[in-house]
């Protein structure tokens, strides 16, 4: 390939480069307007939907970030009253996160602005248009498993 043929191929208005720009949007958008995976919104959720209740080193599998993150996470949370720590009942090494009542409240909270979110950013596409986008990603995600799968192989 010449050098302006790389050069075009990098071009934003070819339509891979369009695709992967819009993903990149996409992950970037969810991140900020419908919680991260570490972050307090996701730990309310999470403890919320285990009944209000789960072993904080169960939480830690379950989020994407480090220990000591969580634990940060956790100490603002449980300073703003939303959740406390107790010692397990079973294990007292291990700590239980426990939702306050104000932390159910703001899980309650969340997961209807959630579900609100979820409707309002596909409610330009008809049900028929949903599961047509939802066919071709999850062809894209099939390819890019594989990708990734043949990559750790060659690692």
């Amino acid at each position: 390939m010449t050098d302006v043929e790389l050069r075009e191929s990098l071009a934003d208005s070819t339509i891979v480069r369009r695709l992967l720009r819009n993903f990149g949007y996409f992950g970037h958008f969810l991140h900020l307007h419908a919680g991260g995976r570490g972050g307090k919104q996701h730990i309310l959720l999470s403890v919320y939907q285990n009944g209000g209740h789960m072993a904080q080193s169960e939480l830690a599998k379950q989020s994407c970030v480090s220990s000591a993150s969580l634990s940060e996470v956790i100490a603002k949370l449980e300073t703003g009253g939303y959740l406390s720590r107790v010692r397990s009942a079973s294990d007292g090494r291990q700590l239980d996160i426990q939702l306050t009542r104000t932390g159910s409240d703001k899980a309650r909270e969340l997961i209807a602005d959630k579900l609100a979110f979820e409707e309002e950013a596909f409610g330009c596409l008809t049900e028929d248009e949903r599961k047509e986008l939802l066919t071709l990603l999850d062809r894209i995600a099939e390819q890019w498993r594989a990708i990734e799968a043949r990559e750790r192989r060659e690692a």
